[in-house]
């Protein structure tokens, strides 16, 4: 099968790229695994981080990819979930333990042990991948394979932030940066009543927010023009934290929604934290957040806008989410449904 590997960690923009196209075996599904052929992958900024070394490598040459659609073409002894032809989604979490209080307590995405797609095994830059069929998810048959992915990661994680970030029925609510994550969670809460301003540094971003009907658009440093019930920072910018905070209302909640982030500056008790505001981090997610948002995006009807790039493309697709100016979500097209 052709896949794209992480050869090296660094720049996506430098000569010669991180990535590597290679040639590999198919590979064959284990005891509770299945072998889905992949039909289309998301481009998430995780996998631009995994890429570039802002997170360690825990898999030596992975191939990127998280945001997987895909057809089951083979399964492993001990399988049933699942039938050879199905649709199915394999997210960035892949594995939990199962056994720590986190897992007991249905929390397992604090799993100490948990393993990730496109990190601790081979993803979805590829033409076929494995997962356990208890960490893959069915897909409702309203989405195109191409929209779809995008919710594998960036809507999930969306709408594990957006429970985060405590938005009040009818409130207002903040969105800092606007790629793929943030714009599907902006469609998430525009269609249930909640008032949406966005800020961040694309011009291009700024325009599709307005398009999608949010209140506002502006700079990633800017004030919003009312104070705020909510806000979720998806940007990796740690200085975006101290405005993100004095645009809060008092008792508002910030949630941080990103795997990686760079330093947060120094903050002033009495003009960012005072008033019992809140700030909390979002760490991955738990299969049922999952199953929760695909079947919310369903009924809702949520349709990620995406622009598509062949296989052949990933380095392209992950050097236009680097520069920053992202319309959307980029989706590898790698097979016909």
């Amino acid at each position: 099968m052709r896949a794209w590997i992480v050869e090296k960690q660094g720049p996506v923009d430098l000569d010669p790229s991180p990535l590597k196209f290679v040639t590999k075996k198919v590979p064959q599904p284990k005891s509770e695994e299945i072998l889905v052929r992949v039909l289309a992958c998301g481009v998430c900024r995780t996998d631009l981080h995994v890429t570039e070394g802002d997170l360690p490598v825990h898999q030596q040459h992975v191939i990127p990819g998280h945001e997987i659609i895909g057809k089951v073409c083979a399964t492993g002894p001990h399988t049933s979930r699942f039938k050879i032809g199905q649709r199915v989604g394999i997210p960035w979490l892949r594995y939990t333990c199962g056994k720590c209080s986190f897992c007991r307590s249905g929390n397992e995405n604090l799993c100490p042990n948990s393993k990730y797609t496109g990190w601790d095994h081979d993803g979805g830059y590829a033409e076929y991948t494995t997962i356990n069929e208890a960490f893959a998810y069915e897909i409702p048959a309203s989405f195109r394979s191409t929209a779809a992915a995008p919710l594998l990661c960036a809507g999930i994680i969306g709408y594990h932030a957006y429970l985060k970030a405590n938005v009040p029925a009818g409130g207002t609510l903040g969105l800092y940066g606007f790629g793929g994550s943030a714009h599907i969670t902006a469609e998430l809460a525009l269609k249930q009543g909640v008032k949406v301003h966005v800020l961040t540094r694309g011009k291009n971003a700024q325009k599709l927010a307005l398009k999608l009907g949010v209140s506002s658009a502006a700079g990633a440093y800017d004030l919003p023009p009312e104070l705020l019930d909510s806000a979720i920072i998806f940007a990796p910018a740690g200085p975006i934290i101290p405005k993100a905070l004095e645009g809060l209302k008092p008792g508002g909640t910030l949630a941080l929604a990103g795997i990686h982030m760079s330093d947060v500056p120094p903050l002033n008790y009495q003009q960012h934290l005072f008033h019992e505001k809140m700030i909390t981090s979002v760490e991955s997610n738990t299969r049922k957040n999952g199953e929760e948002f695909l079947n919310l995006a369903a009924r809702l009807n949520i349709q990620p806008k995406t622009r598509e790039y062949p296989l052949e493309k990933a380095q392209t697709a992950l050097h236009y989410l680097a520069v920053g100016d992202v319309e959307g979500a980029g989706v590898l097209r790698i097979a016909n449904d």
